[in-house]
């Protein structure tokens, strides 16, 4: 059997990989990572950091984006990976849910406005821009790449859920239509259920 190691934190884009573990259904270890005192075979694996961090057979991948793609791929049975039809969107909206998403929604956190001569070295333009360009992406099919709902559905869909949830993210009708068709499948439900306990416990913990 695979050893598959999950370096979290409940409070954290962690929560993005746990849902994409629950799709895929592998076993996996959870260890969980304290801001305050990071292990040091978490440090040995990501000397960045940061979480979510995988360790799969032995082989280390960071960053929400790449682990969502790679857990797709080293599990073919899930049926997340995109078949051909649906390679195209599933590579543009998942990079563009990795880029201007999540740079727009971070310099939106931030107070930075780019100023009209700024927008075209930031990458992404403007908030508004990136806004209206997801609200077509998610309105296009039932699911980001086509019919069939994909591990890009849950980055995408992690990211408009945060987005709408910390207000970087207005509420509208599609992204609230999408939200309820892939916020409610089993697995993630499943997920957020594990990382609400981890919090709930943390907070009973004395000086949690």
């Amino acid at each position: 059997m695979s050893e598959l190691i999950f370096y979290t934190n409940p409070m954290s884009r962690g929560r993005i990989a746990r849902w994409m573990l629950e799709e895929v259904g592998a076993p996996y270890e959870t260890r969980l990572v304290d801001w305050a005192a990071k292990p040091d075979d978490f440090l040995a694996a990501n000397p960045m950091g940061k979480v979510p961090t995988i360790v799969h057979d032995g082989r280390t991948v960071s960053e929400a984006g790449a682990i969502i793609a790679y857990l797709a791929d080293a599990f073919p049975e899930a049926g997340l990976a995109p078949i051909a039809a649906e390679r195209a969107d599933y590579y543009r909206w998942m990079f563009f849910a990795a880029g201007p998403v999540e740079a727009a929604i971070t310099n939106r956190s931030l107070g930075v406005a780019p100023s009209a001569e700024q927008q075209g070295m930031v990458g992404y333009g403007s908030l508004d821009r990136v806004i209206e360009t997801l609200k077509r992406a998610v309105s296009a099919h039932e699911f980001i790449a086509g019919d069939r709902f994909t591990a890009a559905d849950v980055y995408v869909g992690s990211h408009i859920g945060w987005g709408k949830q910390f207000g970087a993210l207005p509420a509208c009708d599609e992204f609230d239509a999408y939200l309820a068709r892939v916020m409610e499948r089993p697995a993630a439900v499943r997920a957020r259920e594990i990382d609400d306990a981890l919090i709930a416990a943390a907070s009973a913990t004395p000086g949690g």
